[in-house]
């Protein structure tokens, strides 16, 4: 079920980006199949999978890349594949001997995604980094924030799932698109400071043509207009307001039963400390729950900010499904939707090895191969999980 049923993919399994993406094509209907690593198998490092919801969706098969038979078993997987994903530094895949010439080799048609933080090329690209390296080194870290204070960072939405999964997906599926024009597979060079550097676009350009100042907190994206930022509410929680274009901002000022004629001007900056303060006054005088009922659904750009728990309870996530069980771990629902192409629910992650027989059956080994596998140390299958 789902766009992208029939497309086989093997993950080799990495942090962040690579899972993202994974659980992203699996969602979409893809056959996706990860590769863990044998000390994973009954490893204390490991987390319960039952809430490892970026690994949902795919089986696993622990195989050992630095023993020949692993190698040999990858290449074989690689012979079925559409997709392979890896998130190592350069070089490593290659070392391994499973890297793009020699996948190449055996499937002239793969298309091979690259997920690094740097890139497989410059002076940085064997660094050791982060999400908040990445961002920062991309210039975006810098705009996000409050003016006069430290930069804050986004979680790890723009960096390793926005600049990283997305722009790797991205990739793949322009790649496949280019695959069945000209029957041939190419790698894909993903890289988060890439992906982070076009998120952020717009921002230099901005600047350069004198509608962005180079600083937090004073653009009418980053909190630095009045009508475009969170207020805090009587009971201690907050709210949104997204009022820019000048007839939201009306209805904004309306609804606040404040008169415009009676309020600084919004198109003096200088005024806008003044306007702030008198916003914040207003927010400050009901409860979260009393500005929902009198602006929720205006033409006031009007949200709470709701906690991640709230979100799942709230009557427009819940009409739109936004969020699923997967056993019994409330998550995220796949996205986007299809109006033909609908993905069933995602199956549960599962521990590392734990589908090691099953899934090399499943992608064509014969039980004695994979007999053979597990018997030399290639091949790893967790003992107390059998073949679910």
């Amino acid at each position: 079920m789902g766009p992208l049923a029939g497309l086989k993919v093997i993950e080799v399994a990495s942090i962040g980006p690579g899972p993202f993406a994974a659980m992203m094509l699996a969602d979409m209907g893809a056959d996706v199949l990860r590769i863990d690593r044998p000390e994973m198998v009954n490893s204390i490092d490991e987390r319960n999978p039952r809430f490892e919801s970026l690994n949902r969706g795919r089986g696993s098969v622990a195989l050992d890349l630095k023993h020949s038979d692993g190698v040999e078993a990858l290449l074989r997987l690689v012979e079925r594949a559409d997709i392979l994903i890896e998130g190592f530094r350069p070089g490593v895949m290659e070392r391994l001997g499973v890297g793009p010439d020699v996948c190449e080799t055996r499937n002239p048609r793969l298309v091979y995604g690259r997920m690094t933080g740097w890139g497989q090329t410059g002076p940085l690209s064997q660094a050791a980094g982060h999400d908040i390296n990445y961002i920062a080194l991309s210039g975006v870290l810098h705009a996000i924030g409050r003016a006069d204070e430290a930069p804050v960072p986004p979680l790890n939405l723009v960096g390793d799932f926005g600049g990283g999964a997305m722009y790797l997906l991205f990739g793949l599926m322009a790649a496949l698109w280019e695959r069945a024009h000209s029957g041939r597979g190419q790698v894909v060079d993903a890289a988060i400071l890439d992906g982070a550097v076009s998120l952020g676009g717009f921002v230099p350009a901005a600047i350069q043509r004198g509608t962005w100042k180079n600083e937090r907190g004073a653009n009418h994206l980053d909190g630095g207009h009045p009508w475009y930022d969170s207020y805090k509410c009587a009971d201690g929680s907050y709210i949104s307001v997204g009022a820019l274009e000048p007839k939201f901002y009306l209805a904004l000022v309306e609804k606040l039963g404040l008169s415009q004629a009676d309020l600084p001007d919004r198109s003096d900056p200088d005024q806008w400390p003044e306007l702030r303060r008198r916003f914040k006054a207003v927010f400050q005088s009901r409860t979260r729950e009393e500005w929902v009922a009198l602006l929720e659904g205006t033409e006031a750009c009007f949200a709470p900010v709701l906690d991640v728990m709230e979100a799942v309870e709230h009557p427009q996530n819940l009409a739109r499904n936004n969020h699923i069980k997967v056993d019994g771990v409330t998550q995220a629902a796949p996205a986007p939707r299809f109006s033909r192409s609908r993905s069933g629910a995602p199956r549960p992650a599962v521990h590392a090895g734990a589908r090691t027989r099953a899934d090399l059956c499943d992608w064509g080994f014969s039980t004695d191969e994979v007999d053979r596998l597990i018997a030399s140390g290639a091949a790893v299958q967790r003992p107390d999980q059998g073949s679910d």
